[in-house]
C-alpha cells in the first residue's frame, strides 16, 4: 500500500471516528470493554469474600468455643451481607452489558442491603444519636426511592 493510500485510509478513519456516530460507537466499546473487566475484577472480590467467610465461620465453628462464636456472630452476618452486595453490584454490570442501562433499581437495592449491613454490624455503644438519625434517614430515603421506581415501573 502507497503512502498515499495510507494517508488517506487514516484520514478517513478519523472522520468516521471524530464524527457524531463513531465517536458514540468507540465511547459504547470502552464502556462494554471497562464494564467486562469490573465483572473480573468483581468475580474475584466475590470469591475472596467467600473465602473469608467460610474461614471465619469454619474457625469460629471447629477451632474455638461456642461462646467465640457468639461474639463473632455479627462479624459473620456483616460477612454474609458483603457477599450479597457484591453479587448485587455484579448484577449490576451484567445488567448494564446486556441493556446498555444503569437499572436504578437494582442499585437502589444495592444501596438498601449496604444500609442494612452497616446496621447489622453496628456497635451503638460507639455510634453517636446523629450517626442513628443518619441511617434512619438513608433507609428511608431509600425506601421511596425503590418503592416509587416498583410503582413507576409496573404502570
Amino acid at each position: 500500500m502507497s503512502q498515499e493510500n495510507r494517508s488517506n485510509s487514516l484520514i478517513r478513519w478519523l472522520r468516521q471516528l471524530l464524527s457524531d456516530d463513531g465517536f458514540v460507537d468507540a465511547v459504547e466499546r470502552v464502556q462494554v470493554i471497562v464494564a467486562k473487566i469490573l465483572s473480573i475484577a468483581m468475580l474475584v472480590v466475590i470469591f475472596e469474600a467467600v473465602w473469608d467467610l467460610s474461614t471465619t465461620i469454619f474457625s469460629s465453628l471447629v477451632l474455638s468455643d461456642l461462646t467465640y462464636f457468639k461474639k463473632t456472630l455479627f462479624e459473620i452476618f456483616g460477612l454474609f451481607l458483603n457477599v450479597l452486595i457484591a453479587l448485587e453490584i455484579l448484577e449490576n454490570i451484567t445488567a448494564y452489558l446486556r441493556k446498555h442501562v444503569f437499572q436504578v433499581e437494582l442499585v437502589i437495592a444495592t444501596s438498601l442491603i449496604a444500609v442494612a449491613r452497616k446496621i447489622i454490624i453496628l456497635d451503638l455503644e460507639k455510634t453517636s444519636g446523629l450517626d442513628i438519625i443518619g441511617l434512619a434517614s438513608a433507609v428511608f430515603a431509600l425506601s421511596i426511592s425503590y418503592w416509587l421506581m416498583r410503582t413507576v415501573s409496573r404502570n
